[in-house]
């Protein structure tokens, strides 16, 4: 007989396995971004959730996996309240990366003083390859979504951040607003008088900026397409 925790611990497997959150599965998956998470899991009264058959074969395909990876994940064992690579409700802790919807990222309460990241919003991501910057412990990472940034980055792309590595020109980049607009662009010019970002969609226009009107910049140092 299946359990709710062998269901659910199946589906954490699942979205680890492809290199998302359990959010950002269900994103992929064309579900209400909530569906996995797991305050979804319980009712307020303590009663369990269960996963609908179509969520489920929804994920699987956006997964590119079949019922039988799925089974196999049944009986994966181990303890996985808090599946490797993530830990929701937080980034202390645990390994793998912070990561955030990029359309999310322009609330509030995401980013602290000079672009890095605080709050408890974040899960975290294992990206096996990401290797550089891997000393700035401030790096982050953000999940594509739409079409802005096509053909360099598409829906589900996942750029790394990393607020500690030096900016030139000709780098990708994320940039905040002080207005909380957050953007992936490429750094065209930077200088006292003017900062100019070019998008990377060129059916986008570029934007310039005054220097007091960008709250920050990072620099983009890899990306899992």
């Amino acid at each position: 007989m299946l359990t709710h925790r062998q269901i659910w611990q199946a589906i954490d497997m699942l979205a680890m396995r492809s290199g998302l959150s359990p959010s950002g599965l269900a994103r992929a998956a064309g579900l209400d971004p909530t569906t996995f998470n797991k305050s979804k899991r319980l009712s307020s009264s303590g009663k369990q959730r269960w996963p609908s058959t179509e969520s489920v074969s929804k994920a699987l395909e956006a997964a590119d996996s079949s019922m039988e990876d799925f089974v196999s994940f049944l009986g994966s064992g181990g303890n996985m309240d808090e599946p490797t690579g993530f830990a929701e409700g937080g980034f202390t802790g645990g390994g793998g990366v912070p990561v955030i919807g990029l359309a999310q990222a322009g609330g509030g309460g995401f980013f602290g003083d000079g672009g890095f990241p605080v709050g408890g919003a974040w899960q975290r991501v294992d990206l096996p390859g990401a290797s550089p910057g891997s000393d700035d412990e401030n790096m982050y990472a953000l999940e594509i979504s739409g079409d802005s940034m096509v053909p360099v980055y598409r829906k589900g792309d996942i750029i790394v951040v990393s607020p500690a590595a030096p900016l030139k020109v000709g780098d990708r980049v994320v940039a905040k607003t002080v207005d909380g607009e957050v953007m992936a662009k490429e750094l065209r010019v930077h200088n006292a008088r003017r900062i100019v970002l070019m998008s990377l969609n060129p059916a986008f226009g570029d934007r310039e900026f005054k220097p007091q009107d960008i709250e920050w910049m990072a620099r983009i140092i890899w990306a899992r397409q």
